[in-house]
């Protein structure tokens, strides 16, 4: 393709090389090639952005997977962004895989809603447009003031489940909590499977965390208060959750456990230990966004999971390195089209056929 008469240019935020990648293979599939542009920190870790093209009146992609060094990503984006706006791009497009903070994205004790303060600096920065994958919460597409299209991993995943298990007939969808049940009902509708639900006091869901809305401090039982001493409302009963329960019968059966992002493991290697005393004989894990910070790789490699399936829409190269349990699905091929479709001005809902909104 002729990229001056395009129209478009597709450009990395990245400086460091693994999180290239998945640009090179979106890419590779559109048949143009990458922007020139330097992406560097300085030696105070200042980020520095040189776009060495024109891009005036053009519609311009920025394609940044997000690394361990989340903060660094997101600066890398926003002066990117920042330089393209003043260099006259027409269209400022974010292609963002996995968006950070999104698990961020409710109000916590006395804490910040951090996503949508990073949507407000995006739109900020001169983006006018989001592609992404898997929202954390798909209530998040409301903090843009732009359209953001939220794609899914799930027919990527739902393939992989038919071609790379064997047996796959024999298994059952596991939620690891009820909040992550309707996703896991979904593959279980659109495989044709069983459904079986983990909860209890192993599990820790985020509609358990304390919300500031409702949680005021403690009174401290020397404090005097003057004036009208308040309403005597009803005393809350106390939550408390049963022991480690699995709803559905899963002995002698393949587990596939199903969510969004893993990334601390240990309540996946938990759910694991209980789901082989429950009489399962091969458990798999299936992500959209393997993070797998920390011990991760570690965890997996020493516990009950016999593979762990995630999306490139995070470099974990590393990981695989250390931990052979861990498989990829590439999704660059959904990424491009999306691409070429949103700069063409075509319909977007070719990408959503047979998608469910609980997905």
């Amino acid at each position: 393709m002729n990229i001056s008469k395009s129209g478009y240019r597709v450009f990395s935020a990245n400086s460091t090389t693994a999180c290239t990648e998945l640009a090179k293979k979106i890419t590779e599939r559109l048949g143009v090639d990458l922007g020139k542009s330097v992406v560097y920190q300085e030696s105070n870790r200042e980020t520095r952005v040189d776009v060495k093209e024109s891009v005036r009146g053009q519609d311009i992609f920025i394609i940044q997977t997000i690394p361990r060094d989340v903060n660094t990503a997101i600066m890398e984006l926003l002066v990117m962004a920042y330089a393209l706006k003043t260099n006259c791009a027409k269209n400022i497009i974010g292609v963002i895989p996995y968006f950070p903070y999104s698990k961020q994205c409710k109000m916590r004790k006395r804490g910040s809603i951090v996503c949508k303060l990073l949507a407000s600096m995006l739109a900020k920065a001169g983006l006018t447009h989001i592609i992404t994958m898997d929202l954390h919460q798909k209530e998040i597409q409301g903090f843009f003031s732009f359209p953001v299209d939220n794609l899914r991993a799930s027919p990527f995943l739902l393939q992989y489940i038919q071609e790379e298990i064997p047996d796959y007939r024999n298994a059952i969808i596991v939620a690891k909590s009820p909040s992550a049940a309707k996703r896991a009902q979904s593959y279980a509708e659109r495989l044709r499977l069983g459904l079986a639900v983990m909860h209890g006091e192993a599990q820790c869901s985020e509609s358990d965390m304390a919300d500031g809305r409702h949680s005021p401090p403690p009174m401290s039982s020397g404090r005097t208060t003057s004036g009208h001493p308040g309403l005597e409302l009803p005393l809350m009963m106390a939550k408390e959750k049963p022991p480690i329960t699995v709803v559905g019968d899963v002995g002698g059966r393949i587990a596939i456990i199903v969510d969004d992002i893993i990334d601390d493991v240990e309540d996946f290697v938990a759910a694991a230990e209980i789901l082989k005393e429950r009489g399962a004989y091969k458990i798999y894990i299936m992500a959209t966004h393997g993070l797998l910070s920390a011990e991760a790789p570690r965890l997996i490699e020493e516990s009950a999971i016999d593979e762990v399936v995630v999306t490139n829409t995070v470099p974990h190269e590393v990981q695989k390195l250390q931990c052979p349990k861990i498989k990829t699905v590439d999704v660059s091929m959904i990424l491009a089209e999306a691409i070429r479709r949103i700069h063409n001005g075509e319909s977007m809902a070719y990408l959503f056929r047979n998608i469910t909104v609980d997905d």
